[in-house]
Formats: structure tokens, C-alpha cells, sequence
């Protein structure tokens, strides 16, 4: 596994549970140094312990020396990094590329080297392009194998998969059969309790986990449009979901109105899905508008905080319940929180913050002024607003009557819905929601 980020590490440590000899490959130090101690470097829930249990039993193992990984591998999968290129949203291929060369120099035998990572399609021919010029002698195949994890759930969609993707060289002289043949055994613990595994072409493989991603963002977006809807006209938006998502045709996931997405995957996969189609000359208009509604959505949300609390921020102190892209995870990429505080602290906000797990890798990306709190409560009192951005178990089973007192204001933003509105007013709160009356 040439790769020990997220993706890497959470497939490493699963493919291991699954009685397979992983070998992970970290270049950096840092990583490397906390992975073989045993410290996780990402939060994600049971991952700690599965990492644990396989390299105690070796069957797990992380070093940086690629050709002593490789050695003897059937299959060496590609999970690095494709962040957005800088100026046009496209993926970045240089850490694949220069994975894929470095592939090449350490192949013993025959191996099929799988991409992990998101990529455009045409990637697989590509890096077979650059496996052949740095070593033409070299017996192998290529296959992409998207990955579909959740944060904060990885390794149950590993192990409980929705489907495996798996595209192969259909143009190979055996029709990838031999790749198919390794695949399956890599995947034969999945195979066995009859999860759906779909073996493609090399491009459709790759275009679907961006499809994929940027269907849900659309959903997520229109949830949204629709829940500005339900305030204008006096409609219930829970309602609204409830009523569409019982048709099996849409289905209830992904139907939850709030402060936009965020995350490692929908920002960067439908920005580079949008280049994509512009460089195919078929455009991906849906796509490219999800993109801008999705951004003003976030910038939106600041405004709306700003005009609850009487049209000014300034000088009155803010708590803000949840800063990571969703719960379950440390992750702040894109979050909405990034622009919504520091628009509220451009305004002169004093801001309060809490998240169970991010406080730390908020700090970096947020205002320098922001206070971090561990305790709920504590972030909340005397403080003239209070806002939800992640929907952590913990903020729902707040009793509105000890906000109320906790808090020296009345005014509530609820960015998630988690709250009751009725048992929140009850308590003499000011509360909005999103798409409820």
C-alpha cells in the first residue's frame, strides 16, 4: 500500500483483517514514526485497535523503503494524495505519477498495481504508460479500485460494502483476466458474505467514484435550495425529505439540510469532475452549479448568523457546538465552519468553540481568536448566541433549559436541526432552524 493517509491506512489495516500480509509505504517521517508506535494519526472510530491487533499478529507493517514493500507483492495499490490543482479545480496527478515510477524500479515479478486514489480517467493507461518507459521488462497489469469510505464509518463500509469497483484492462491480451483473478482473491473475503462486486472497464472504474460523489453533493445541495424553500412558503423540510426519500427512486440518504458540505471528497471530486468535463468537451453543468451554490451556501450561513443576532456581531460572543466537516471525524478540510467564523470574526465576534475531537486541527485554519472549549456547556455560557455546525451526538442531548441558563442571550442557530423547536421556545430561546416553522 503505497500510500498511509486515510484511505491507505484505513484499506491497509482491513485488507489485513482480512488475512492478507500488508506492507504500507509512509514517506513522511513524522507519520511513519507515530504508525509504527502504534499512534493513529487520523481519528476514525475502531481503527486504532484493528491496526493494533494485525501488526501484533504481522500481519501489518509500515516502512518507507518502496522496494522492500514491493518485493514479492501480488498487487501494490496507489492510495496517495490528488488534491485540486492549484487555479482550475482539476486533480493533481504528481504523487500518483511519481508512485507509479517508483512501482516500476521496485517490481520483482508480476503485479498488478491498483489505484486507490481518485483519479481521472485515463489514469490506469497512464501510469501503465510510465510503468513501461521506466521498465520495459516489467510484467504487470493495472486496475482501478475506487474507494467509497465514509469518515467516521471507514471501516464498516470496508467490511460491509455498499459494492467494490474494480475496472480492468479489458484491452489486455487476456481481457484482464489475470488481474481479475488477483482481484478477486484480494477480495474474496467480501465475495464470500455476497458483496456486490462489479469488475468494469479501467475508465468507467474511474468516473464512477467521481459521479458518485457529485450525485450526493447535487442531493445535498437541492436538500438545501428546498429547505430555503419550506421558510418561504411556512413548509416542513424534515417533511419534505420524509416524503421524497420514501420513493425508492431517491431514497432518504443524503436528504439533510444544513450549512453545506465539506469534507476531503464532494469539494475536491466535484470541482475536478466539472474540469473533466470541460476537458472532454461535454460539460457537466449540474456538477459545475452544485460547486457555486455549495460556496455561497457556507458564506450564506454567516450572513444568516449575523442577522439573528440583531443585524451585528460585533462585540457580542458567539459559541459554536462542532467544527469538523461532519462528526465522527478530525477532519476540517473544507468545512463550512472555516469561512462562517471567519466572516463572524471579520464582523468582531468573540468567538467560543467546541468539538469533541477537532479543537486541535481547527487551530490552524481558523481565526487565532476563536477560544476552544471541551465541555459544551462551558463554550455556551454567557455567551449572546449560540451556534450548531456538526451534528455530534453529544450537542443533541442538551436540555434547552440548561442552555437557557448557561447562556446570557436567547438566540439560537440551529445549522443541523437537532434540536426541538417547540421544547427550545418553550424554554424561552430564540431559535432558528433550517426549513422548519
Amino acid at each position: 500500500m503505497i500510500g498511509g493517509g486515510y484511505v491507505g491506512l484505513v484499506s491497509a489495516a482491513c485488507f489485513a483483517e482480512f488475512g492478507l500480509e500488508v506492507a504500507v509505504v509512509e514517506n513522511s517521517p513524522t507519520r511513519l514514526a507515530a504508525l509504527r508506535e502504534g499512534r493513529i494519526p487520523i481519528y476514525e472510530p475502531g481503527l486504532d485497535r484493528l491496526v493494533e491487533s494485525n501488526m501484533q499478529a504481522g500481519r501489518l507493517s509500515f516502512g518507507d523503503d518502496i522496494a522492500s514493500a514491493v518485493k514479492g507483492a501480488e498487487a501494490v495499490f496507489i492510495a496517495v494524495g490528488t488534491p485540486p490543482r492549484n487555479g482550475d479545480g482539476a486533480a493533481d496527478m504528481q504523487y500518483v505519477h511519481a508512485a507509479a515510477r517508483q512501482i516500476a524500479h521496485a517490481l520483482t515479478g508480476y503485479a498488478v498495481i491498483v489505484t486507490k486514489s481518485t483519479v481521472p480517467a485515463g489514469t490506469s493507461r497512464r501510469i501503465a504508460e510510465l510503468v513501461r518507459e521506466a521498465r520495459p521488462d516489467a510484467e504487470f497489469d493495472v486496475a482501478s479500485n475506487p474507494e467509497f469510505l465514509r469518515e467516521g464509518n471507514a471501516i464498516g463500509d470496508f467490511m460491509r460494502p455498499d459494492r467494490v469497483i474494480v475496472g480492468l484492462d479489458r484491452t489486455a491480451p487476456d481481457g484482464g483476466a489475470r488481474s481479475e483473478e488477483v482481484m478477486r482473491r484480494v477480495y474474496r473475503p467480501l465475495s464470500l458474505i455476497e458483496a456486490p462486486i462489479l469488475f468494469t472497464t479501467l475508465e468507467t472504474a474511474e468516473l464512477t467514484k467521481y459521479a458518485s460523489n457529485s450525485f450526493l453533493a447535487v442531493k445535498i445541495s437541492f436538500i438545501n435550495e428546498m429547505a430555503n424553500l419550506c421558510e418561504k412558503l411556512g413548509a416542513d423540510v424534515h417533511d419534505l425529505a420524509k416524503g421524497m426519500g420514501l420513493d425508492g427512486r431517491i431514497g432518504r440518504k443524503f436528504l439533510h439540510p444544513g450549512p453545506g458540505y465539506g469534507g476531503s471528497c464532494f469539494p475536491k471530486d466535484t470541482l475536478a469532475l466539472s474540469r473533466i468535463g470541460q476537458e472532454a468537451d461535454s460539460p457537466c453543468r449540474l456538477v459545475e452549479t452544485t460547486v457555486q451554490v455549495n460556496d455561497a451556501r457556507k458564506i450564506g450561513m454567516a450572513g444568516r448568523i449575523i442577522a439573528a443576532c440583531g443585524g451585528s456581531v460585533h462585540g457580542k460572543t458567539v459559541a459554536v457546538l462542532g467544527l469538523t466537516f461532519k462528526p465522527e471525524t478530525d477532519d476540517m478540510r473544507e468545512a463550512p465552519s472555516i469561512p462562517i467564523l471567519h466572516r463572524l470574526a471579520e464582523a468582531g465576534a468573540v468567538i467560543h468553540a467546541c468539538d469533541p475531537v477537532g479543537n486541535e486541527a481547527a487551530k490552524p485554519v481558523l481565526p487565532p481568536s476563536v477560544r476552544y472549549f471541551p465541555d459544551a456547556i462551558e463554550a455556551a455560557r454567557d455567551v449572546d448566541a449560540l451556534v450548531v455546525l456538526t451534528e455530534w451526538t453529544m450537542f443533541r442531548s442538551i436540555a434547552p433549559k440548561t442552555l437557557a441558563g448557561a447562556m446570557k442571550g436567547k438566540v439560537i442557530v440551529d445549522l443541523r436541526n437537532i434540536f426541538d423547536p417547540v421544547a427550545m421556545r418553550a424554554a424561552g430561546l430564540e431559535y432558528q432552524s433550517l426549513g422548519r416553522p
